[in-house]
C-alpha cells in the first residue's frame, strides 16, 4: 500500500423485509467510505508520564540477525544503536577465530524496525487469511470507484469477517427510521437502481479510533508471525511509549503470571546453599512467606548448623547432639499422646530450636534492662542448702529439714515435702522424681506430682552429703581387644550417694509403678542401718576406699568421680564397683569435682588453692591450675569453659583443653558462696551482691542483687534465674524472667548438659542381682495384695459365723495356741462369743505364733538371728529358715526393720487366720511421710 493510496471501507448491502400479504425486499447499497489516514506517531517527551521512555534496550534486542520468509537474510539494527555499540566481542586466538552460526562472508543488508515488519508482512498478506477483508485501496477521498464484480488479487485486501468482534455490525435500517448521522467526511453517492434515495447516507461514519480499531486484528495477526527477537523489540518499543497507568495494568497482569517459587522448584542442596547467604533475621521473615517456605527453612539441618557455627554458638557437637536427642524423645512421647494430623506442617529441626534458644540467651540476658522480677520469703530464716530448677519448678531444700516446691511465674508454694529428720544437704531431680539426702543418714525419693515420699533408703551411717542421678547415655567403651564402641550405660537411671561415713552407694532409681520401699526407723540408733541394704532390692553397690568423708561426686555413663577430705580423688566403674584410679596430688581436702567425658578427664578443686585436671585413661595429672590463694570450693564445666570459685573472692575462667587461664573475675569482696555459668555468662553470689559476668571477656554485665546480707544459692535455665539470699535474718527467693511474650517456645539447656527426657525400656536393662530383687519385690507385692483381699473376706466370714446347736464343736489348737488368741479372738471375746468350729481336720501350718508377743526388745536378737546370705528374703535359694526368738522377750523395743513395708509371701493366710495366727500387720494409718508398719519378725518357716 503506497502512501498516496487511502483505505476504503466496503459495507455490505442492508436488506429489510416487511411481510404483510406480500413480501417486499428493499436493498440499499452504499458507496465505499474513505477512512482517514493514521497520523504520524507522537513522540513522548515527559519521562514522568512515560517511565520507560529512556530505558535502554538489551544488546540482544538492538542488534540481531533476521531471516525473512523467502529465505533472505538481513541484520536488524535499532535506529538508536551506534556503530561502536554493535561490535561484538571477537573470540579467537593465534590463527583461529570463532565464527557464529549466522555469520557469512558476504555483508548482509541492515534493516530497521519498520522495514523488517513490512518485509514480514508482504509474504504473509498473500498466504494468510486477513481480517481486513472489505477494505479497499482508493486514490483519494473524492474518488469514486464502483465495487468490482470480481476481486482483484493484487489490489484488494482480504475482507473483514462479520464474525469478528472488532468489525462494525452490518447496518440494518430501523422500521421507524433513524436520524442521519453527523457527517464527518462526505460519503460517496449510492450505487444501483434499487437504492431508495439517490443521496442515502452511510449509517457509519469513519474516524481515527475506528481506523485504529479495525487495524488492530491485522496487527495482532501480523505480530504473531514475527520472530521472537523482533517481537521483543517491538513490545519494548511499545512499552517505552506507554504511560504509567498502562504500565501498572500490565504489571498487575504479568506479575502473578511470571512469578516462580524457585525455593520449591530447585533441588534441596541448591536451596540450602542459597539460604545460607541470608542472616537469621531474614530467614525468620522468609519462613513467614508461605507454608512451603517454612517447611523448607525449618527442616534444613545443614542451614541451621552452619548458622550456629557462623554466629559462634556451636560448641563442638556433643551438647548439640544431646539437645537434639532430647527434642526427638520429647516429640515421640507427645505423638503417642496426641497424634499429629496428616496435613500438619513438619516440625522444625532441633538445630533451629537450639539456635533460637542460644540466640535469646545471648541477647535477652544482656539487652533486657527490666526483666520480670518476683521476690517472696522461703524457709523462714534457715539456710537454703540446695536449689534446683527442673521442668518449670523451683525446688529448694534447707537445714530446717524441709523441701519446698514453688512456681517460678507466681512464687506460689506448690508442695512442702516433710519427712527428713535432719537438714537436707543434697538434691537431684529427674522428670517428676526428686531424690534427697539428709543428715538423718537416709536417702528419700519423692513424687513431685503428689508430694508423697515413695521410698526411704537406709545404708549410710552418717550424713548424706552429695548425690547425683546418672541417666543412660551413649559412652565409649573399650573391650578386651582394645576396640572402642558406643554403648548405652547405665541401662536404667541410677542414684549415687556420697556420705561422711567415707563411702559411696549406688542405687537403682525406682520407676513409676514399681513397689514402694521404706527402710529402718531412723530414730532407732541401736541397730546398724547398713544391714538394711541386704534386703533393699534397689541397692546395688557399696563403694569403700576413701579414708575420710566424701565431699563431692560427679557421674556420667559408667564413670564416677569422688572427692574426699582424705585429699584424694577416686575414679570408679559405676557398674562393677571397681576403683579404677586413686588420684593423689592435692595436699589438702578436696571440696569439688567435675567430670569431662568428651575430653576423657576430670577436674578437682581443693583447700590447697589449686585445681587439678586428671587424665581418666592414664590416671595422671594433666594440668595443675594455680592462681587461687584460698579454698577452691566450687567448680563448673561447660563445653568451652572451666570455671573455679574460691574463698579468695575471685572466680577464674580456664581453657579445659590446655589449662590456660583466660579471665579472672575480681569484683566481689567476700568468699564466693555460689555460682553457675554457661557459654555466655557467669552468675556469682557473695556477701552483699549477685553479679552477672560476660564469660567471653570477663567483664561485669550487671548486678542483679545488691545490699543484701548473703547469697546462699543461684541457678538459671533458659529464661529463668532463681537466687536464694538472706536479708535481715529472712530467707528470700528472687525469680527473674528474662523472656518476653514472644518467647513462649524458649527451650533452655540444663546446666550440666544432661537431659532427662530419655525413654528407658525394660529390654535395655541388664540382668543382674539388683534387677532380680526388684522383680521379686513386684511379685511379692502382688501376692500380698491377693492375701490381704483374701484375709478381708475371711474376716467378714468370721464376723458372721454363728455355730449350730446340732453340730459337734471343739476348740482347735495350733502349736499350743488356742483359736481365741490373736486379733480375731480378741474381737470374739469382747463380744462374748466363743469361737468354735465344726469338727474337721485343717492342714498343718507351721507358723510362729509368738511374733505378736515380741516387742521392740527383739531388735538386737532379731538382727543377730537373721545374719547371713540365707536370711535375706531376697536370696535366690529357699533354704532361708526363720530363726524364731524366745517369746519371753518383753515388748519394750521394736526391731530395726519394723517400719519396712515389704511383706512376705508364704503359705495361705486363710489357714493362718482360721487358726487364730496373729500374723496380721498392725492397723496404723499410712501417710507420705509415715510408712505403714509391718512386723519384720513375722516370718514363716520353710
Amino acid at each position: 500500500m503506497s502512501a498516496s493510496q487511502r483505505p476504503y471501507l466496503l459495507l455490505q448491502p442492508s436488506i429489510s423485509t416487511t411481510k404483510v400479504v406480500t413480501t417486499t425486499t428493499t436493498t440499499t447499497t452504499y458507496a465505499p467510505i474513505p477512512l482517514p489516514s493514521l497520523p504520524p506517531p507522537l513522540s513522548p517527551k515527559d519521562s514522568k508520564l512515560y517511565p520507560l521512555l529512556n530505558a535502554p534496550l538489551p544488546q540482544s534486542l538492538r542488534h540481531f540477525p533476521l531471516e525473512f520468509p523467502n529465505g533472505t537474510r538481513a541484520t536488524f539494527r535499532d535506529g538508536e544503536t551506534g556503530e561502536d555499540e554493535v561490535e561484538d566481542e571477537v573470540v579467537g586466538g593465534s590463527g583461529w577465530q570463532m565464527v557464529r552460526r549466522d555469520d557469512s562472508s558476504d555483508n548482509t543488508p541492515v534493516v530497521n524496525l519498520s522495514e523488517a515488519v513490512e518485509r514480514f508482512g508482504k509474504k504473509r498478506s498473500l498466504n494468510v487469511d486477513n481480517l481486513m477483508e472489505g477494505v479497499e485501496v482508493t486514490g483519494g477521498p473524492n474518488s469514486s470507484v464502483p465495487p468490482p464484480r470480481k476481486k482483484a488479487r493484487g489490489t484488494i485486501l482480504p475482507q473483514i469477517s462479520t464474525m469478528n468482534a472488532a468489525a462494525p455490525p452490518s447496518p440494518l435500517p430501523s422500521p421507524h427510521g433513524s436520524p442521519p448521522p453527523e457527517t464527518i467526511w462526505p460519503s460517496a453517492p449510492p450505487s444501483g437502481a434499487s437504492s431508495p434515495s439517490p443521496q442515502a447516507q452511510a449509517p457509519l461514519q469513519p474516524d481515527l479510533a475506528l481506523t485504529t480499531l479495525l487495524a488492530l486484528p491485522n496487527l495482532v495477526s501480523h505480530f504473531a508471525n514475527l520472530p521472537p527477537q523482533l517481537q521483543s523489540h517491538f513490545l519494548l518499543t511499545l512499552l517505552r511509549h506507554s504511560p504509567l497507568p498502562v504500565l501498572r495494568t500490565l504489571y498487575s497482569v504479568l506479575t502473578p503470571t511470571l512469578a516462580r517459587d524457585f525455593i520449591t522448584l530447585l533441588p534441596a542442596e541448591l536451596v540450602s546453599h542459597i539460604l545460607s547467604f541470608l542472616p537469621f533475621s531474614t530467614l525468620a521473615r522468609a519462613s513467614c512467606v508461605s507454608k512451603s517456605w517454612r517447611a523448607i527453612i525449618d527442616s534444613d539441618a545443614v542451614l541451621w548448623r552452619d548458622l550456629l557455627k557462623g554466629t559462634k554458638i556451636w560448641f563442638g557437637g556433643d551438647s548439640e547432639d544431646a539437645f537434639s536427642n532430647s527434642i526427638y524423645t520429647r516429640r515421640r512421647r507427645e505423638l503417642l499422646l496426641n497424634p499429629r494430623p496428616l496435613n500438619a506442617l513438619p516440625l522444625p529441626h532441633p538445630y533451629k530450636i537450639l539456635f533460637k534458644s542460644r540466640h535469646l540467651t545471648r541477647t535477652r540476658w544482656v539487652n533486657n534492662p527490666e526483666p520480670k522480677h518476683v521476690s517472696f520469703p522461703a524457709h523462714g530464716s534457715s539456710v537454703v542448702t540446695c536449689l534446683i530448677f527442673s521442668h518449670g519448678r523451683i525446688i529448694s531444700a534447707s537445714d530446717d529439714h524441709s523441701i519446698k516446691v514453688y512456681s517460678p511465674s507466681t512464687g506460689e508454694e506448690l508442695l512442702q515435702l516433710k519427712g527428713h529428720e535432719g537438714g537436707v544437704w543434697a538434691l537431684a531431680a529427674s522428670k517428676d522424681t526428686l531424690v534427697s539426702g539428709s543428715t538423718d543418714r537416709t536417702v528419700r525419693i519423692w513424687d513431685l506430682n503428689t508430694g508423697k515420699c515413695t521410698h526411704i533408703f537406709g545404708g549410710h551411717t552418717s550424713t548424706v552429703r552429695c548425690l547425683a542421678i546418672v541417666k543412660p547415655e551413649l559412652v565409649d567403651v573399650e573391650d578386651e581387644n582394645g576396640v572402642v564402641r558406643k554403648e548405652m550405660w547405665p541401662k536404667r537411671p541410677l542414684i549415687v550417694t556420697g556420705s561422711r561415713d567415707h563411702s559411696l552407694r549406688v542405687w537403682t532409681l525406682p520407676r513409676e509403678g514399681e513397689p514402694e520401699y521404706r527402710s529402718y526407723n531412723p530414730d532407732d540408733h541401736d541397730n546398724d542401718p547398713s544391714e538394711d541394704t541386704d534386703e533393699n532390692p534397689y541397692h546395688r553397690l557399696h563403694l569403700e576406699g576413701h579414708e575420710h568423708a566424701v565431699r563431692a561426686l560427679a557421674a556420667r555413663g559408667r564413670t564416677l568421680v569422688s572427692g574426699s577430705y582424705d585429699c584424694t580423688v577416686r575414679i570408679w566403674d559405676i557398674i562393677t564397683g571397681h576403683a579404677k584410679w586413686v588420684l593423689v596430688g592435692h595436699s589438702q581436702k578436696v571440696y569439688s569435682v567435675v567430670l569431662d567425658l568428651p575430653r576423657n578427664q576430670a577436674c578437682s578443686g581443693s583447700m590447697d588453692g589449686t585445681v587439678r585436671v586428671w587424665d581418666l585413661q592414664k590416671g595422671e595429672c594433666r594440668h595443675t591450675l594455680s592462681g587461687h590463694t584460698s579454698l577452691v570450693g566450687l567448680l563448673g564445666l561447660s563445653p568451652s569453659h572451666l570455671v573455679s570459685a574460691a574463698a579468695d573472692s575471685t572466680l577464674r575462667i580456664w581453657d579445659p583443653d590446655s589449662g590456660e587461664l583466660r579471665h579472672t573475675l575480681a569484683a566481689h569482696t567476700g568468699a564466693i558462696t555460689c555460682f553457675q555459668h554457661d557459654e555466655f555468662k557467669v552468675l556469682s553470689g557473695s556477701d552483699g551482691n549477685l553479679k552477672m559476668w560476660n564469660v567471653r571477656d570477663g567483664t561485669v554485665v550487671r548486678d542483679l542483687l545488691t545490699g543484701i546480707t548473703g547469697v546462699w544459692q543461684v541457678v538459671f535455665e533458659g529464661r529463668w534465674c532463681v537466687a536464694a539470699s538472706n536479708r535481715q535474718d529472712t530467707t528470700v527467693l528472687d525469680v527473674w524472667d528474662f523472656g518476653t511474650e514472644e518467647d513462649e517456645d524458649w527451650v533452655g539447656e540444663p546446666p550440666n548438659g544432661v537431659y532427662d527426657d530419655g525413654d528407658f525400656s525394660d529390654e535395655e536393662e541388664e540382668y543382674d542381682e539388683g534387677a532380680e530383687k526388684i522383680r521379686r519385690l513386684v511379685e511379692l507385692r502382688r501376692a500380698e495384695e491377693e492375701d490381704e483381699q483374701e484375709q478381708a473376706d475371711v474376716d467378714a466370714m468370721d464376723q458372721d459365723l454363728v455355730p449350730s446347736e446340732t453340730e459337734s464343736l471343739e476348740i482347735i489348737e495350733v502349736d499350743g495356741s488356742q483359736d481365741d488368741e490373736g486379733p480375731i479372738g480378741d474381737i470374739a471375746k469382747r463380744k462374748g462369743i466363743t469361737r468354735q468350729r465344726p469338727t474337721r481336720q485343717l492342714p498343718d501350718v507351721d507358723i510362729d505364733l509368738d511374733d505378736d508377743t515380741r516387742g521392740p526388745a527383739d531388735s538386737d536378737t532379731d538382727a543377730m538371728s537373721t545374719e547371713g546370705a540365707g536370711s535375706s528374703r531376697w536370696a535366690s535359694t529357699a533354704s532361708a529358715t526363720s530363726r524364731g526368738a524366745s517369746p519371753s522377750i518383753p515388748q519394750s523395743k521394736t526391731t530395726s526393720r519394723s517400719s519396712r513395708t515389704v511383706g512376705v509371701a508364704g503359705p495361705s493366710r486363710r489357714a493362718a487366720a482360721l487358726a487364730g495366727a496373729s500374723s496380721l500387720p498392725p492397723m496404723n494409718d499410712e501417710s507420705p511421710t509415715r510408712p505403714r508398719i509391718r512386723p519384720a519378725n513375722n516370718r514363716r518357716q520353710r
